[in-house]
């Protein structure tokens, strides 16, 4: 069974939210990261809310860490919001916890 992942954007207040649903795991992270690389370039401020994700898996690690970088090259930020407990353990195991900016549901 394929993982299934849902990824809508809107534009509020001058940032782009990318609002993915879902798993991001091996099969979905490359939809994650088509999404931001469409947005990439039109904003300084990207929001990912994480509030209806249920895993993420180090290839969609990567998609945030690749993220992260190319926002801080052009010198734009990017958010993690609403990261559940589960998640949120993830990150710290792994240090994103203190490589990106996270904030708990």
């Amino acid at each position: 069974m394929a993982a299934l992942l849902k990824i809508r954007s809107k534009v509020e207040a001058g940032s782009v939210i990318v609002i993915p649903e879902g798993r991001i795991d091996a099969n979905t992270a490359s939809l994650l990261d088509k999404e931001i690389s469409s947005v990439i370039a039109g904003t300084d401020s990207i929001i990912i809310d994480f509030d209806k994700v249920e895993y993420i898996s180090s290839a969609g690690l990567r998609v945030l860490l690749g993220t992260s970088k190319a926002m801080l090259k052009k010198n734009g930020e990017l958010k993690i919001i609403n990261v559940s407990d589960n998640i949120m353990d993830v990150f710290a195991v792994t240090g994103f916890i203190n490589k990106l900016n996270i904030t708990k549901k």
